[in-house]
């Protein structure tokens, strides 16, 4: 079966009736006529409805007891394409005469110039609505297998055919390792630094809601005989007495041991291996980098495992993404670089943010710089923008020469490379492939 315009006609206990006109996948288009074979026998005027229909069919009639006021039932389908269509609405007043494109259902793609102390700067934005479009999909994506990769954006969103991608968190340009906390689908690839901010992703009861807060992680150690407390995970060593713990994800070898320290192999529970250079990962294991002492008390021990807990605001996260600083937080402009440890970035530079409204809808940015069409903004800049569209919390994500956004096959920004960049991690935003109907 092809694609097809359908109009709904829906008849509210005010009077007033709605008329809905739009193309409806083939996937859903056979679901959607046998609705609305069924809901077309509803006739809802002045709030009185068939008695034989209420009796009949229950579950499409609701009797408020105090009044016997009845109201019609709009299914989840005729639900979904109401939101479509006030979604267009909304992005259409928001974004008056400017140049507005709909990739999907549930997604406004906005392109803009704005004059910030009478100097031009070119913003992309992305607004996704998951309400209008069960099925979307929002989650970060790494460029390889191992955490050591980099590529450009375009191969990382093809990786599941992405119809958005804006480049997401730090990572050390010459490993493509990432700076700072990053899980995906509820697995904890890398820790946080300085607990920064993060936004989180969470999916319950069929539907998505976001986060925002300074990501920390309880990481312990355990064996039979000994608790220990770790003090990262698959980061590169800030000190020489830290405790880091290192997967398959992070690559292949380890890092060397630190300064009067040791890396050890773990698998089975218990130490096969330990070195002051680099080790082998184990497929099955990990490897724990720390002073010797401690790893030299383990060497004995078994049943050595260990775990991870996060704190309240990410413990039922399935995807986190840190970066920072703050934009906004609570509605109000806050950026708290200081604290953050981001001092070295607040110039004027390209940006990207995320931030999501008091509706659980996400909102991404990119602020082309650095070239006499778009100069760039600085982080307080940044930080009006997110709120003036609505944010009720917002980050900076990594910027500078990683701020690509890529929108239905194209790069729609300026990076200062061809292509962008090639970056470590990306949040993207699909569509679930529906099985086809025969």
């Amino acid at each position: 079966m092809s694609a097809a315009e359908i109009t709904t006609c829906v008849n509210c206990t005010s009077g007033q009736t709605v008329h809905i006109k739009e193309k409806v996948p083939p996937a859903t288009l056979k679901t959607i006529i046998l609705a609305t074979i069924v809901t077309l026998c509803i006739t809802v005027t002045s709030g009185v409805c068939s008695k034989a229909l209420s009796s009949s069919h229950p579950i499409f009639i609701e009797e408020n007891q105090s009044n016997e006021e009845k109201i019609a039932y709009i299914s989840p389908i005729q639900k979904e394409v109401l939101n479509r269509e006030n979604f267009v609405r909304r992005i259409n007043k928001k974004y008056p005469a400017k140049n507005i494109t709909f990739p999907t259902y549930g997604i406004a793609h906005i392109k803009l110039t704005k004059y910030i102390n009478q100097r031009p700067i070119k913003i992309n934005i992305v607004e996704i609505d998951k309400s209008a479009n069960n099925l979307l999909n929002i989650k970060p994506e790494t460029a390889g297998t191992k955490l050591n990769s980099r590529a450009q954006i375009r191969t990382i969103a093809q990786k599941n055919n992405s119809i958005v991608a804006i480049n997401a968190g730090y990572f050390k340009p010459q490993t493509g390792v990432p700076l700072g906390a990053l899980v995906i689908d509820g697995q904890v690839l890398t820790g946080p630094i300085y607990n920064r901010v993060g936004i989180g992703i969470i999916e319950e009861k069929n539907q998505t809601r976001f986060v925002m807060d300074k990501v920390a992680m309880d990481i312990t150690i355990k064996s039979n005989k000994s608790i220990i407390k770790a003090d990262n995970i698959n980061q590169p060593r800030m000190l020489s007495t830290y405790t880091i713990i290192y997967t398959p994800h992070w690559g292949n070898m380890s890092p060397f041991a630190p300064k009067y320290g040791k890396v050890a192999a773990v698998s089975n529970g218990k130490i096969i291996a330990m070195s002051a250079n680099q080790i082998a990962i184990p497929k099955d294991g990990f490897v724990i980098s720390a002073p010797a002492k401690i790893l030299d008390k383990l060497a004995q021990e078994r049943n050595i495992t260990y775990d991870i807990k996060l704190n309240e605001t990410f413990k039922n996260a399935d995807h986190i993404i840190g970066a920072g600083p703050y934009l906004v937080k609570n509605g109000e402009v806050y950026v708290d670089v200081t604290e953050q440890k981001f001092a070295s970035i607040t110039g004027r530079n390209p940006r990207s943010a995320i931030g999501y409204n008091d509706k659980n809808e996400l909102i991404i940015v990119t602020i082309d710089g650095r070239e006499e069409s778009s100069v760039g903004v600085t982080l307080t800049q940044l930080a009006y923008i997110m709120k003036g569209l609505g944010c009720t919390y917002a980050m900076n994500f990594d910027g500078g020469g990683s701020s690509v956004i890529y929108v239905n096959g194209k790069i729609t920004n300026s990076p200062a490379q061809t292509g962008g960049i090639s970056i470590s991690n990306a949040l993207t935003i699909f569509e679930t492939v529906q099985e086809s109907q025969t």
